[in-house]
């Protein structure tokens, strides 16, 4: 199916009723057409299968290091009024994250800036997260999007590692975390305690000493979120 048709095909099976109830749960940010996640997946699920194979085709024929993402389908999903093609074009990326390379971190840095909310960077975050495993590299910019004016990319910093469990990099974990220790918005203090909440699972007494060490820095949101996986 071409693009033009599934954007098509997927607004000519919206859900009225759904729409008005997403839309103010998002703060009425975003346009819906009503789609939950599990009828958007299924709806996509061939679309998505094709563009997969097609990355995949790519990828037999490419040059070392040639990006093989299909970016001009991401940035005309994400021009899309509709809040579903955004996601879908998570569900995209998230199919074919094995492909990255390092020529698409700043196609992924231009999605986070752009009609950025939690919905979308936190899953570009898992992404972003994916790549600095592959590219080392880029723990540097890591380490500067933790000083950046622009919230989403220090939101980025601090949750890249939440998935990496024993592959964390605790050094790298604390920096993006103390530049941002004392940040009064809800999101960043959230990440924080998200992060070392998540971690805890993995390495208790890191969180622990970490958390004992800079209590008085944490905001009550932080702390409370970060403390949820230390036993008493």
């Amino acid at each position: 199916m071409k693009t033009k048709e599934f954007i098509l095909f997927l607004r000519e099976n919206k859900n009225p009723e759904k729409i008005t109830g997403m839309e103010n749960y998002m703060r009425n940010q975003f346009k819906f057409l009503g789609l939950q996640a599990t009828e958007r997946r299924q709806l996509a699920k061939d679309f998505l299968k094709e563009k997969r194979a097609e990355t995949k085709n790519r990828a037999l024929t490419s040059r070392s290091q040639e990006s093989v993402i299909d970016w001009s389908l991401l940035y005309l999903l994400w021009e899309l009024p509709e809040r579903e093609f955004q996601l879908i074009g998570l569900d995209y990326l998230k199919r074919v994250e094995q492909y990255f390379v390092l020529e698409d971190f700043t196609h992924l840095q231009q999605l986070v800036l752009t009609k950025s909310w939690w919905d979308t960077v936190d899953f570009l975050a898992k992404n972003i997260g994916h790549l600095v495993l592959k590219e080392p590299t880029l723990k540097k910019d890591m380490e500067k999007w933790s000083l950046e004016d622009n919230m989403w990319l220090r939101r980025v910093a601090i949750l890249h590692q939440l998935a990496f469990k024993n592959q964390t990099n605790t050094a790298l974990l604390e920096i993006v975390i103390l530049n941002n220790i004392k940040d009064t918005e809800f999101f960043i203090r959230k990440a924080i305690g998200w992060t070392l909440r998540e971690y805890a699972k993995t390495n208790e007494d890191w969180v622990r000493q970490f958390v004992q060490t800079h209590e008085q820095d944490l905001s009550s949101l932080s702390f409370r979120e970060a403390t949820k996986n230390l036993k008493r």
